[in-house]
């Protein structure tokens, strides 16, 4: 009813009354978009589904399947344009503290002027590495890239849709970082395209949304040109990864929907893993 009304308001105004009218919607618009932390459609970088919605999502599985608590300490790797933080600012506590970083320059400003500005313990930093979909003109490397924080700093660590965009060598390279900066009995929540029995009878009958057939160094990719569009793993793979790394796996492991299978969490698979003592 208010969208009727406010359609056919201004038809029955004087054109005095009718510039004002559309003056106050108009600062009304701009005083909303400066104030959201739901960025405007045209800057979403991120995949597809409603922005609130699936960072909504994703905080109830960082609590319910990862035990995120309000006072931790928290990295962001892939933070992209706020999708998992803005829910998050509800949640933490002044002794929470978060950190993200992402290769996309655009985002990391976004989020410094909308949510940073608001909450003084959320932190967001850009970190100019190449990946071919979304950062093509660096020169750095994954695989080189050390996270900028010291040993045992944090206790929680997740990563969403990161690990589905990189190639082995930088994926191992990120898993040890991610093992370095925990501490010890912290949690990591990873997202995955995981390949295993089921994944692969599903791909192999044509049922799943992502046809993994291309290989490249060690991971299966949807398009030969651009490996990093898309990647999924051997899960059993994965799990060598893990145990390398000090990073126990909690079970049970939580498959995604992607390859069309029936019983499912979220779009992709879900590892939840803890950092053990080495050795």
């Amino acid at each position: 009813m208010k969208r009727i009304i406010s359609k056919f308001i201004p038809n029955f105004l004087k054109p005095p009354l009718r510039r004002m009218y559309h003056f106050s919607i108009d600062m009304i618009n701009r005083f909303r978009e400066k104030n959201s932390m739901v960025p405007p459609q045209s800057m979403l970088f991120v995949g597809d589904g409603d922005f609130v919605q699936i960072g909504e999502q994703f905080k109830g599985n960082f609590i319910d399947l990862a035990g995120l608590q309000p006072n931790d300490r928290i990295l962001d790797v892939g933070c992209g344009i706020g999708r998992m933080a803005v829910p998050l600012t509800d949640y933490l506590t002044p002794d929470g503290e978060y950190w993200g970083f992402d290769i996309v320059a655009e985002g990391i400003d976004w989020c410094n002027q909308h949510i940073s500005s608001k909450y003084n313990n959320f932190h967001f930093f850009y970190c100019d590495i190449y990946n071919e979909c979304y950062n093509s003109i660096s020169k750095k490397l994954a695989v080189d890239y050390q996270f900028p924080f010291r040993d045992d700093y944090f206790d929680f660590v997740f990563l969403t849709s990161v690990f589905t965009h990189m190639l082995p060598s930088a994926m191992e390279n990120y898993l040890s970082e991610i093992s370095r900066v925990l501490k010890t009995g912290a949690t990591c929540f990873i997202t995955f395209f995981l390949l295993n029995e089921e994944s692969q009878s599903q791909i192999h009958a044509g049922n799943s949304t992502l046809d993994f057939r291309y290989e490249v160094d060690g991971s299966l990719t949807t398009n030969k040109d651009k490996p990093e569009a898309a990647d999924a793993y051997d899960e059993d793979f994965i799990e060598r990864l893990y145990n390398k790394y000090a990073l126990r796996i909690s079970r049970p492991i939580h498959y995604g929907s992607w390859c069309k299978r029936n019983d499912y969490v979220s779009y992709q698979d879900i590892i939840v893993a803890k950092k053990i003592m080495p050795g």
